[in-house]
């Protein structure tokens, strides 16, 4: 009689899986314990189905540091943005986490495979829409069997837009990207952006801003990020990351402000002493360059460029006519 093949069932897989993931089996105790050799396969990728992506939360600071200060902004009020934390689940395990209705923006990652996608939670749409027309954003509204209005869906794509240009500012560093927002939606059932047993990553970020509180989450697949597992383990310049994106641009900002001192040098003459205190009113010292020569402007001191005299709407002026690149002059 011909032995029976035994082919675990697929609620016997999952159980099993689900007890290596937890760490009740440890595979290489149970492989030990086999007799003969065995040869292992890695079939579910373990390393991305453990729940954790070295180092991926360090784009989500760079992205709290660099949207925190623009939304500051545009609210006019100070924004509290921090991370929760982040989960990973199978894409229709996720999709009964979602309330109903709930604020989503679906977006592609290119060149990336996948789509993604941002839940914002209605409290925190409710809230945002009333201060973005002018309130305070703490009125407190009925949510119970509540759905959104187009002009408050579009309000929440004109933010949504703004939360990609930062979050793609976020990633280059790791990878160029281009974040492109596909389209809005409301009811989580029409969501399709992976298969149903795919795994997500997700990442909840608390904002509060006064009166405004509410959780952003983004959730991206894992085969969106696979190709870029590597790169975050193999512990790349991160230090970039760490830089708040806004720091250069103010302190450019600051700089742009300083104020320099500038002089235009027309010429020189050598007088003595006596010259000088018998000069009156209305003498005449010549100077050893034309009047049409180019002159030395100098900036603190130092020699810049150089330029032809002239008047600009009634006022003495200098137009620039080249670079001075000796700065011994």
């Amino acid at each position: 009689m011909a032995a029976t093949e035994k082919i675990l069932t697929k609620a016997e897989i999952e159980s099993l899986l689900n007890a290596v993931f937890e760490g009740r089996i440890e595979p290489e105790k149970e492989l030990a314990k086999a007799e003969g050799a065995v040869l292992t396969y890695d079939l579910f990728n373990s390393d991305s189905q453990k729940g954790s992506i070295p180092n991926l939360d360090i784009i989500y600071d760079s992205f709290i540091r660099s949207y925190r200060v623009n939304f500051s902004n545009r609210l006019r009020k100070s924004v509290e943005i921090k991370k929760v934390g982040a989960r990973t689940y199978k894409f229709d395990d996720f999709l009964q986490t979602l309330p109903t209705p709930v604020c989503m923006a679906i977006f592609k990652i290119e060149p990336l495979k996948g789509a993604s996608l941002i839940s914002l939670d209605i409290d925190l749409v409710l809230s945002l829409v009333d201060t973005l027309l002018g309130g305070t954003g703490g009125a407190k509204v009925q949510t119970a069997n509540r759905m959104f209005t187009l002009i408050e869906l579009k309000l929440m794509e004109r933010l949504v837009v703004d939360i990609l240009h930062d979050f793609e500012k976020a990633w280059t560093p790791l990878c160029h990207t281009r974040m492109n927002l596909l389209r809005m939606e409301t009811n989580p059932r029409l969501l399709n952006i992976v298969p149903p047993e795919y795994q997500i990553v997700t990442m909840t970020l608390k904002i509060q801003a006064g009166d405004i509180e509410g959780n952003m989450m983004f959730a991206v697949p894992y085969m969106t990020i696979d190709p870029l597992r590597e790169k975050l383990k193999s512990g790349m310049q991160f230090d970039v990351l760490a830089v708040d994106p806004q720091w250069s641009r103010r302190l450019s900002t600051e700089i742009m402000e300083a104020p320099l001192e500038t002089t235009v040098e027309m010429g020189n003459a050598h007088i003595t002493l006596r010259e000088l205190l018998d000069l009156a009113p209305g003498d005449t010292i010549v100077l050893d360059k034309a009047c049409s020569s180019d002159m030395i402007i100098r900036v603190e001191g130092v020699p810049k460029y150089f330029g032809i005299p002239g008047i600009k709407h009634g006022n003495k002026a200098v137009q620039i006519s080249k670079i001075c690149n000796d700065r011994g002059q």
